[in-house]
């Protein structure tokens, strides 16, 4: 199993803290975001390689903080060419990206990079394969308005999902849907597909609704805390929790 962080993005809605720096490398409570993603990753025993997809602006950063790493997957770093917000490939346009530049062709984890969360990768993994299909993570959602912000679902009792929508003006349900997949290697020439089609490749979340017409996708249920830093105001906040752990 392969995982691609997705770490592309220029975050502007965070400068000027992210102007010179990629947002998963703003420190929390001490730790940079990555790192405490890798600490999830190492503990997947199936992943071999750690891919972070950046872009030019970025990725001199990432190299520096893979030499100063210790963790004991293998970490490569691809640059997606891009420089600046305007010509960014997307998320999906960089999965893509990578699974050309590297002819991935292994079961593969995506995670976004800017993602700081309590469950376990390793639990989300195990589920993956006692299901046998693509899978997607899930959580319960409180706020409204949070589930008009993000992918939310409907799913069955076997937690396959029924549909998927994107920012809805009136959610269906409240499960809404994180930036942390699990694709079987057979589904890898779909993001190819997905794209020809003329498909948006921007958020991550967009590939699920075109997958789940031609396969069953599940979706992994985790419980605990996940904390979304889209702004000055919930990285401060996302400081102050973590502070006080």
């Amino acid at each position: 199993m392969k995982c691609i962080i997705l770490a592309a993005g220029y975050a502007t809605r965070l400068y000027p803290l992210t102007e010179n720096q990629p947002k998963p490398l703003l420190e929390v409570a001490g730790k940079s975001i990555l790192d405490y993603a890798m600490e999830k990753i190492e503990r997947v025993a199936e992943i071999d390689e750690v891919i972070i997809v950046t872009n030019n602006k970025f990725a001199n950063h990432f190299e520096e903080w893979k030499t100063s790493s210790f963790y004991t997957k293998d970490i490569t770093v691809v640059n997606d060419g891009t420089l600046t917000n305007d010509t960014r490939l997307g998320a999906i346009g960089d999965i893509q990206y990578v699974i050309e530049q590297l002819n991935v062709q292994d079961d593969l984890m995506v995670i976004a990079g800017d993602n700081l969360f309590d469950f376990e990768l390793s639990d989300f993994a195990k589920f993956f394969y006692q299901k046998e299909t693509d899978c997607i993570t899930t959580y319960h959602e409180e706020d409204y308005a949070q589930l008009q912000r993000a992918g939310v679902i409907e799913i069955d009792k076997e937690s396959r999902i029924l549909s998927f929508e994107e920012k809805p003006e009136k959610p269906r349900s409240s499960y809404c849907v994180p930036a942390f997949y699990l694709y079987k290697k057979e589904t890898l020439p779909s993001f190819n597909e997905y794209l020809l089609e003329g498909n948006n490749p921007d958020a991550p979340g967009h590939f699920v609704p075109y997958l789940i017409q031609e396969k069953a996708v599940h979706a992994f249920q985790f419980e605990g805390k996940r904390y979304d830093i889209g702004t000055l105001e919930s990285y401060e906040r996302v400081q102050e929790v973590f502070n006080n752990k």
